[in-house]
């Protein structure tokens, strides 16, 4: 490479929780800039998922852990140019993309469902990923099934 890789910067652990992977999930929630607000609707979209929960031993911390490691794929197809024909070639993906993809998705996914505040729209997409069903989720088996399809080419990673 000829510049070097940027370091990797240390996020604050969010002041509810103290958990580093919520300020990363608020970071990408909010907009334009308005972090309090973006944490105010997580923590209202948790207190909705803490009413809803059918599973009683759980948290809704826990139930946001989990629906985050639902939407998470493993594979993914890249783009390639190989003798003048291009290739969509699966490949696995590092941890952090993998989070990250999954919280982008969750995030996009929430914002196409129409209840009426983004609180209530997220809360319903992280129970609906906690049970293995949603846009987000579908969005993944998507993903790997696009990996699945093209796999005959996976000898072209290098």
């Amino acid at each position: 490479m000829r510049k070097k890789l940027s370091k990797k910067r240390i996020l604050l652990p969010d002041p509810k929780f103290g958990d580093q992977l919520v300020t990363r999930f608020v970071n990408n929630l909010m907009v334009d800039g308005k972090k309090s607000i973006a944490f105010k609707v997580f923590y209202d979209a948790l207190d909705i998922v803490e009413q809803r929960k059918q599973d009683e031993e759980k948290t809704a911390l826990e139930l946001w852990k989990e629906a985050l490691s639902n939407v998470m794929p493993h594979v993914e197809v890249r783009s390639s140019r190989i003798g003048g024909a291009t290739f969509q070639i699966p490949m696995p993906i590092r941890p952090d993309r993998k989070i990250s993809m999954a919280i982008k998705w969750l995030i996009l996914y929430s914002k196409k469902r129409n209840e009426k505040s983004m609180a209530q729209r997220l809360a319903g997409e992280i129970l609906a990923a906690v049970k293995e069903e949603g846009a987000a989720v579908k969005k993944r088996v998507d993903v790997h099934k696009m990996a699945e399809a093209n796999k005959a080419f996976s000898h072209f990673r290098f």
